[in-house]
């Protein structure tokens, strides 16, 4: 579990294509000098909010390994070298909990499509399937590459968010731009409430 409070902003040192070209996935080796420091081999890393596990470990580089079904879902296929990626460690029993539960398993993925800059604030509104959306509500909570939002308005495929100068500096959000897609992963209780609800349709 994490709490989609991002510890470091990690650079993409290399992505490795899987040398069996009948299968689907990378390696993905990150420069991560803070998160690096404890971790060790099979430590969960929130990577862009998709749990990965930590396969190999030189010096202040984590090699993860990412196949079909987590390239199919996410954005990380779409990383190159020098592609900054957020980075948390997963709860430990005892833990704070700043931000909201959030598993690492993501949902989908939204493609933004408005930035309104104001000042060193910002508004970024998103557009994603219909399917995602009911599980949004506003000032509900929802993770973006990883990091914990809070929900403005929701609409029936887009929502938006309002970012603080903080998480704009500290994050990839700030560099995002109109047109490029996040990661997704919807509140854990919402997904519950949607599945016990279909149960009695």
């Amino acid at each position: 579990m994490f709490t989609g409070l991002v510890e470091e902003l990690g650079t993409v040192e290399r992505v490795i294509q899987d040398a069996d070209t009948s299968v689907h996935a990378i390696r993905l080796l990150v420069r991560a000098p803070a998160v690096s420091k404890d971790a060790v081999l099979g430590d969960s890393i929130s990577v862009n909010g998709c749990c990965l596990t930590v396969v190999k470990k030189t010096r202040s580089v984590l090699a993860f390994e990412a196949g079909s079904e987590t390239l199919s879902r996410t954005n990380l296929g779409k990383l190159t070298t020098d592609s900054r990626v957020n980075l948390e460690r997963s709860l430990q029993l005892g833990d704070r909990l700043g931000g909201h539960l959030v598993t690492g398993h993501i949902d989908g993925q939204a493609k933004l499509v408005e930035r309104r800059d104001e000042g060193d604030w910002s508004h970024f509104t998103f557009r994603a399937d219909r399917g995602l959306m009911r599980q949004m509500a506003s000032k509900g909570s929802i993770a973006v590459d990883g990091v914990s939002l809070t929900l403005v308005t929701v609409k029936s495929d887009r929502f938006s968010v309002a970012l603080i100068p903080h998480t704009l500096a500290h994050t990839t959000l700030g560099l995002l731009k109109v047109g490029d897609s996040v990661n997704l992963e919807t509140d854990l209780l919402a997904k519950y409430v949607e599945r016990s609800l279909a149960s009695y349709a």
